[in-house]
């Protein structure tokens, strides 16, 4: 289904996409077909493989997090201990509030699973996604404007993530539930929920790193288990090539992520957004 050179080019263009706010499925969606290749991308086996970098980042995130998940880890044992979550434990209420965020997305993708699936064959759904993520993160920014709060990142990051409120943390991850449209990006969404919060640039872009971390391990642990079946014996090489791209990929793009919403915007990435939509609508059906 997918060759060794499509492997690499959907992995490192998966492991940039998956972070930037700018919809790794859509990309993955509209790519194959603007470049005439023949998969076939309603096959469970090429959301497989999705699924497949998907993790790759994962482990990105887990690395590049990994003191965060330490502590929050440590965090939820200690309240499950005390059966408390405390104010004055900061970690273990903002791991509950990552565990309440996950909610919305992994209920509506389990729920709505192969109704999801169907739309990864359509490049046009994916390219007017994309118009629409656009639109969702030039909005985020105006109405930012628009508001007293000022854009100033906490000193202890962490710690101030751990005082969203529990609607706002799932209202943030209603908001990363989106991302199951092809087209919508996770981090995106995410982003306009944390920003809309009352969250920094870079607050909101840590929460939406650690909030991504486990909807995709759950992904992870339903969709990877196919590939030790026989009848996947022919992907596994370019499944696990892609994997590693992507992992590479994702690396240099959340270093790159975290300096850069320290002072900017996400209205490069919503024009960006808009302009690949547009302009791959009109490739695909536009003559």
């Amino acid at each position: 289904m997918i060759d060794y050179g499509q492997a690499i080019v959907l992995g490192l263009l998966q492991g940039v996409t998956e972070l930037f706010p700018v919809s790794s499925l859509g990309h993955s969606v509209i790519l194959p077909r603007l470049l005439g290749w023949d998969i076939g991308q309603n096959d469970p086996l090429f959301v497989t493989f999705l699924v497949a970098t998907h993790f790759a980042t994962l482990v990105v995130l887990l690395g590049f997090f990994w003191h965060d998940w330490l502590r929050i880890g440590s965090g939820l044992l200690r309240s499950l201990r005390r059966r408390d979550i405390g104010y004055d434990d900061p970690y273990a209420r903002l791991g509950w509030l990552l565990i309440v965020g996950t909610i919305p997305a992994g209920f509506i993708g389990l729920i709505f699973e192969s109704k999801i699936e169907a739309l990864f064959a359509s490049p046009q759904i994916a390219a007017f996604g994309l118009i629409l993520n656009g639109v969702l993160l030039l909005a985020a920014e105006l109405l930012k404007r628009r508001s007293d709060r000022v854009d100033t990142a906490s000193s202890d990051s962490d710690a101030f993530l751990a005082w969203l409120s529990w609607n706002q943390a799932v209202g943030i991850g209603a908001m990363q539930a989106l991302a199951l449209i092809p087209g919508f990006s996770r981090t995106g969404a995410s982003l306009a929920g944390g920003i809309l919060a009352g969250l920094s640039h870079e607050d909101a872009a840590r929460f939406a790193f650690l909030l991504a971390t486990p909807i995709i391990g759950a992904a992870s642990l339903l969709r990877l288990p196919r590939l030790l079946g026989s009848g996947a014996a022919l992907e596994r090489g370019p499944f696990l090539l892609g994997a590693l791209c992507a992992g590479i990929s994702a690396y240099f793009a959340v270093r790159f992520l975290v300096r850069y919403f320290r002072t900017n915007r996400l209205t490069p990435f919503a024009v960006y957004c808009a302009a690949v939509g547009i302009g791959s609508s009109y490739l695909l059906y536009g003559h």
